[in-house]
């Protein structure tokens, strides 16, 4: 089993839970650090571990019109000041191998988009900046198709990795998340993170940009913890339904304290009795 140090934080799917959480898209430095501030405290005060994503191009929007974010260089002034202010560690997505050295400079993780994770060039460029690499498993590939997405990335010698289940393809604009997937990805002891919210979304739902069931997340969520992961990958805003990008998926921000409160206790029981495939 591969323990992932990310800062302080040691992450591993017999460690206490992870929590990687905050809005699809950044927005300012008073948002991001409102957003970060909240699941701080609230991660703290139920004993979870926690780190802020927010994504600063979403390069994979389902229109041309599709709002893409505030580019690299203000993204990464975001992060900054969230790692300044808030003092966890923060991760967000890369879409190019020329973006992978600016951004390691900044964020703790690097995360690969599940459209991009056969992508060599880019996983390659992300392992040699030593960062930790979350990488989503594509909503086309089969959970034991992992190991050579990882063997491109250890072939840099980084062994900071982490394996991310969000769902797969079920016909036009519908995922299925599969709970099978999780243990599977786990044979290759690395840690496993459940992206509790983009598994509920229906990819092009609404035409112009993609639809979602928010109000299954919470439960992809507990059904992923009770099995002993390492983390759960949540997005969350104040205002799903006015948010940038991928509102119908993401929980309010205000039931996210009885959530992570409800994921540990599942974690503790899971972990008590861990189960082995």
């Amino acid at each position: 089993m591969h323990n992932v140090d990310i800062g302080p934080l040691t992450v591993s799917n017999d460690a206490p839970l992870l929590l990687i959480a905050g809005p699809c898209q950044l927005e300012s430095v008073d948002h991001a650090q409102m957003i970060a501030g909240h699941m701080a405290e609230v991660c703290a005060r139920h004993g979870a571990q926690f780190v802020f994503k927010g994504s600063y191009d979403k390069a994979n929007r389902t229109s041309l019109n599709g709002v893409r974010g505030l580019g690299m260089d203000e993204g990464l002034k975001v992060m900054q000041s969230v790692k300044d202010s808030i003092g966890c560690p923060v991760l967000t997505d890369i879409h190019a191998p020329e973006h992978c050295a600016t951004v390691a400079e900044v964020c703790d993780v690097m995360q690969i988009p599940a459209f991009l994770c056969r992508q060599t060039d880019l996983l390659l460029a992300a392992g040699e900046t030593g960062a930790v690499i979350n990488v989503k498993k594509g909503q086309f590939l089969a959970p034991w198709d992992m190991p050579n997405v990882v063997s491109k990335i250890e072939s840099t010698g980084n062994k900071r990795i982490m394996l991310t289940e969000r769902g797969s393809s079920f016909g036009y604009n519908t995922l299925v998340a599969d709970m099978r997937s999780l243990p599977t990805m786990a044979r290759s002891g690395y840690p496993v993170v459940m992206d509790a919210t983009h598994s509920v979304q229906q990819p092009g739902g609404m035409g112009g940009s993609s639809g979602g069931q928010r109000e299954f997340a919470p439960v992809m969520a507990r059904a992923a913890v009770s099995l002993g992961i390492a983390a759960v990958f949540i997005e969350t805003h104040e205002d799903p339904g006015n948010a940038p990008s991928d509102g119908p998926n993401m929980i309010a921000l205000e039931n996210m304290d009885a959530l992570v409160k409800s994921l540990m206790g599942f974690d503790a029981l899971a972990k008590a009795d861990p189960l082995r495939v």
